[in-house]
């Protein structure tokens, strides 16, 4: 990864429109399903930014706050930086998007983003070999490369560069693939032709903001994280809001139910990618296996995840709500007795509002 501070310009002269045709080629490559290229002015989207952060939307999402408008200038978060290529990458494991698993309270819903290995380091090294390839065409040049690892309005950029536009559920939705994939981006000092934005296309649908089960969509275009169940499950590091936590159901780690009911996704493309192939049956485990599992059986099975990044604790936290949420039977109670004691007070605390929710006391 290149982050020398720029220098002053002596490159050939480079045939700029040949260049950026050969990099979504390149893109696609190496894996990616489109690219292309957007400028760094986000002005517009800097206004929205803001307003987000003070009405508290990031809830304990600190850093939000911390980077400001800073997501919104990646001219001075990369000094130098006056192009941003960005990449879509699909992850769809199956054809089945995971309602019939949704409506069985018995089992645990994973998001389908987090059923392989961690989407992170496909990307870096696909965006690294992009770089490379641009390196080896017109030499040394200024870039770095990011996926989730910085301050980047990803969606924002994904629109200016033309890979579609943003959803009422504030996602980004392409025509030809909905919304299950990644994105990551390449900011870059070369001034190649940028792409014509997307137009919008969800006209007078509200779907989105119908299926939220926690009503975390409070407007078209505008989500309060704090509400948000892929938040609650993976963000939050204190205990899930007692009010919230009937409307979790079974939802372990995220949440796609506004994925699931947008029209669009009925382009979703499933991914040839290997390392989003489903690992370790978390598509179909119920949650009273996942529970059972010790902090060994989660460090062996989960490395290597998007899930491991929460922790063991938090993983029994979300489970014990989804045992809550559960239909009652001695099993369910069985389960969720043999963890009352757990170090772990937040896992107790969790526990013991899910026997509650059972009819059913701590004690045997």
């Amino acid at each position: 990864m290149n982050t020398t501070p720029a220098l002053p310009d002596t490159r050939p002269p480079i045939d700029l429109a040949s260049l950026a045709a050969s990099i979504k080629a390149w893109g696609r490559s190496v894996g990616f399903q489109a690219v292309g290229i957007a400028d760094v002015d986000l002005q517009d989207a800097e206004r929205g930014l803001v307003e987000w952060l003070d009405a508290g939307c990031h809830g304990s999402m600190d850093y939000m706050a911390r980077h400001g408008v800073r997501r919104a200038r990646p001219a001075e978060l990369i000094p130098g930086s006056v192009r941003v290529i960005s990449a879509r990458m699909d992850y769809l494991p199956d054809a089945t998007p995971g309602a019939d698993v949704l409506a069985d309270g018995e089992k645990a819903f994973i998001a389908r983003y987090a059923l392989g290995r961690d989407y992170h380091k496909v990307l870096r090294q696909r965006l690294q070999r992009l770089a490379t390839m641009i390196e080896q065409a017109i030499g040394p040049f200024g870039y770095r490369v990011f996926t989730d690892s910085a301050p980047v309005m990803e969606v924002e950029l994904a629109k200016k560069a033309g890979l579609g536009w943003r959803g009422k559920h504030t996602l980004l939705l392409s025509r030809e693939a909905g919304s299950y994939f990644f994105l990551g981006e390449i900011y870059i000092d070369v001034p190649l032709p940028v792409d014509e934005p997307a137009g919008e296309h969800c006209g007078t649908c509200t779907r989105c903001i119908e299926a939220c089960p926690t009503g975390a969509i409070i407007a078209p275009y505008r989500l309060d994280a704090r509400r948000c169940i892929a938040y609650l499950t993976i963000e939050l590091k204190e205990s899930i809001p007692d009010e919230l936590r009937p409307l979790v159901g079974n939802r372990v780690y995220g949440c796609d139910d506004c994925q699931m009911a947008c029209p669009w996704n009925a382009f979703a493309r499933v991914s040839g990618e290997e390392d989003f192939k489903v690992r370790h049956g978390l598509d179909r485990a119920t949650l009273i296996e996942l529970f059972a599992w010790s902090e060994a059986d989660f460090h062996a099975r989960i490395a290597g995840s998007p899930i491991y990044r929460i922790g063991y604790e938090r993983w029994l936290r979300n489970l014990a709500v989804g045992l809550g949420n559960a239909p009652t039977s001695e099993a369910v109670v069985r389960a969720l007795r043999a963890r009352a004691d757990d170090p772990s007070p937040v896992v107790r605390e969790h526990v013991e509002w899910a026997l509650r929710c059972h009819g059913a006391s701590v004690g045997w």
